[in-house]
């Protein structure tokens, strides 16, 4: 077996509680990212994967000892297939009366035609905050057109950790599950290029120039990207564990994505009406 398959066939405990429960597979490009909360005796799922993946998912939730009736609830920071796709199996599987979705009212409409009877909650009629009975606390920021029109984050007071969505994602086929940026990379001028010719470190390819990509495609433009990345610095962020791509740890490496995406102009529409090619 392939070493990083193998690496890969546990759940990881990224920070206190919180642990990484997706898959890697080194024919995808875009690997997805869900995460269990475990805190006493409840948890949450955060964007739970695609219908395909959720044998994958299911096994690493039960190898973290959890029992699966005690997930309170689905946590969903958009509506695309590949968080919202294995609903019905969750569904489906654990056996709790108090289960239900937690998303945006906007987001809610379109999860619900993935063919589930569970309960919809709305985090703005949650004052953008959901408890556990501990007092551990998660609260929700609105990131508008990061890339859907009712889109959110996630943080995690408790471990700094902000559950970004599809922000500071990227595509790779060289993943890893936390990034591996070196010193070098903050310095480094060939970033923005599409190849990485010039890497001072060897690398076949650039993992900044990945999120850079990524955020072009996925997002709707320079305003919303600014929009939201002028909220999530305000905040003590340890890790950001995004839904595609690997987590980014540090606040020097987290500062140093951010500016790096707050220089780049040419996101979503703006890249278009820019080359005036619509």
């Amino acid at each position: 077996m392939n070493n990083k398959i193998s690496k890969y066939q546990q759940p990881i405990e990224v920070a206190k509680g919180i642990y990484w429960v997706g898959f890697y597979d080194d024919e995808y490009f875009l690997h997805c990212n869900p995460f269990l909360i475990i805190e006493g005796d409840e948890a949450v799922l955060i964007d739970g994967g695609s219908r395909n993946d959720f044998s994958t998912v299911m096994l690493k939730i039960l190898q973290t000892g959890v029992n699966p009736n005690n997930i309170q609830k689905l946590i969903y920071h958009h509506y695309d297939p590949d968080l919202c796709g294995s609903i019905p199996d969750f569904e489906e599987l654990i056996d709790n009366d108090d289960l239900s979705i937690l998303s945006h009212e906007d987001n809610n409409l379109f999860i619900k035609y993935y063919g589930t009877n569970l309960k919809s909650e709305c985090v703005e009629k949650n004052q953008f905050k959901f408890k556990f009975s501990t007092g551990r606390k998660l609260t929700f920021i609105m990131t508008p057109y990061c890339h859907s029109s009712a889109s959110f984050v996630t943080f995690d007071e408790e471990t700094g950790t902000l559950f970004s969505s599809d922000l500071f994602g990227s595509t790779a086929k060289e993943w890893d599950l936390f990034s591996n940026l070196d010193s070098t990379c903050h310095t480094c001028s060939d970033y923005s290029l599409s190849g990485t010719l010039n890497c001072k470190l060897g690398k076949k390819e650039c993992p900044i120039s990945k999120i850079l990509l990524f955020h072009q495609k996925i997002m709707t433009s320079k305003k919303s990207l600014d929009f939201a990345l002028d909220k999530i610095k305000k905040l003590p962020i340890k890790t950001i564990a995004s839904q595609h791509g690997s987590l980014i740890r540090g606040s020097k490496d987290i500062e140093f994505i951010i500016n790096i995406l707050k220089k780049e102009n040419k996101i979503g529409i703006d890249q278009f009406l820019e080359d005036d090619q619509i």
